[in-house]
C-alpha cells in the first residue's frame, strides 16, 4: 500500500472550553474561550505567553467528510460551490481546522482566548505560535462577501482590529467607509483600486490595513495628515467616490449614525 494512504494516529493535546455548543449558531467570526491542555502535555506551554497570536489545530468531530465540494453558505448562500481544498469550510475529507487566536492570557495550563471557532468539547490536536513572516499583506483569495451589511461590518471590524490593535473612533470612521466603498465595487484588496486619505494616522493606518493598499508595486495609497477634518477618495477605473466626515462626531453616535448623516458622499 502507498505509504501516504496508511492510516495515522492522532492524540488531542487538550481541549476547547467554549459558551458555544452548536456550530449552527456560533459567529463566523469566533468568540472567547478556553483552551485546556491535559496535564501530560503542560510543560509544552513554557514561555507561550511571550505570543500575541496562536494557531490552534482541532478535529471538528461533527464535520461531514464525505463531501468534496461546499458553498460558504453561512457567509453567503448564493456563492457558487467549491472545492473543500479551496475553502475554509469544516466540510473536508480530514476535518482538521486552522484557526488563528489571540491569546488574552494564561492560567496555569488554560489558555484564554478570543475569536476561536470551535464549539465545546472540541479536541485540541497542536498549538503554534503565529510568526511575524507568517503574514502576506495583500494575498490573492476568492471574492466571498457576506450576504448581511452586519456580517460585512463585523468581518472588516475584526480585520481592521488584527491590523491596527485599537478600537478606537476613528477604526470605527474607516471601517465604515470601507464597507461602503465594499458595497458599491466589491473586494477592498484589488491592484485597480487606489485610496487617498487625509486625517489621522490612525484613520490611514486602518484604511490601508482594510484594503491592502500599498505604496508601491503597483502604488495604490496616499496619505496626508490633517487635524481639520477626515476624508478618504477610492478611485478605481473611471470611478470616484469620497468620503468625508460630517464635523465633529460623537464617538458614541458613529454606530446609529445613517451613512449619508456620517459622511458627505460624492460619487462620480
Amino acid at each position: 500500500m502507498n505509504a501516504t494512504r496508511n492510516s495515522m494516529e492522532l492524540r488531542p493535546i487538550g481541549t476547547v472550553i467554549s459558551a458555544d455548543v452548536s456550530t449552527a449558531k456560533m459567529s463566523p467570526q469566533g468568540s472567547d474561550a478556553i483552551i485546556e491542555i491535559f496535564p501530560d502535555y503542560a510543560a509544552a506551554l513554557d514561555k507561550i505567553d511571550k505570543n500575541s497570536h496562536l494557531w490552534i489545530l482541532c478535529w471538528f468531530h461533527e464535520s461531514r467528510r464525505n463531501v468534496l465540494t461546499a458553498s460558504p453558505s453561512r457567509v453567503n448562500p448564493s456563492v457558487p460551490k467549491y472545492g473543500v481544498f479551496a475553502l475554509r469550510t469544516p466540510i473536508r475529507p480530514n476535518p482538521v481546522a486552522l484557526t488563528l487566536v489571540r491569546l488574552e492570557k494564561v492560567v496555569e495550563n488554560r489558555l484564554f482566548v478570543s475569536g476561536m471557532d470551535a464549539v465545546n468539547g472540541t479536541a485540541v490536536l497542536d498549538i503554534k505560535p503565529y510568526y511575524e513572516h507568517d503574514i502576506v499583506f495583500s494575498p490573492r483569495t476568492p471574492e466571498i462577501v457576506p450576504a448581511t451589511r452586519q456580517m460585512k461590518k463585523e468581518l472588516l471590524e475584526k480585520e481592521a482590529l488584527a491590523h491596527h490593535w485599537e478600537l478606537c473612533a476613528d477604526l470605527r470612521i474607516a471601517v465604515r467607509m470601507a464597507l461602503i466603498v465594499q458595497e458599491r465595487w466589491g473586494k477592498l484588496n484589488d491592484d485597480e483600486l487606489f485610496v487617498e486619505v487625509t486625517g489621522s494616522g490612525c484613520l490611514a493606518d486602518v484604511l490601508q490595513g482594510l484594503s491592502r493598499a500599498r505604496l508601491a508595486n503597483p502604488p495604490r495609497f496616499l496619505f496626508q495628515r490633517s487635524r481639520e477634518f477626515l476624508s478618504s477618495t477610492w478611485r478605481k477605473k473611471d470611478g470616484r467616490i469620497s468620503l468625508t466626515v460630517r464635523g465633529n462626531v460623537d464617538p458614541d453616535r458613529i454606530e446609529s449614525l445613517a451613512d449619508d448623516e456620517l459622511f458627505k458622499i460624492e460619487e462620480s
